[in-house]
């Protein structure tokens, strides 16, 4: 499951997909717009993230193994 965070729905910013789902069918790839400062991080911490500026595309799918969690 992925959900945007920025932008939100609005006139303005003409987003359209704010959710959804990744599967071995169905990736999800994504290009900036953003002319600088843009970046790519997931796990909350900014300071550990990958420069995404205009004209970069990502494409993000599933680990083929899952990561478990150990309390």
């Amino acid at each position: 499951m992925f959900s945007v965070r920025e932008p939100f729905p609005s006139r303005a910013s003409q987003t359209e997909i704010v959710y959804g789902r990744i599967d071995s069918s169905h990736l999800l790839t994504i290009r900036s717009q953003v002319p600088e400062h843009g970046v790519i991080f997931s796990d909350g911490i900014e300071s550990d993230y990958l420069r995404f500026t205009a004209g970069m595309e990502a494409t993000i799918e599933l680990a083929p193994v899952q990561g478990r969690l150990v309390c």
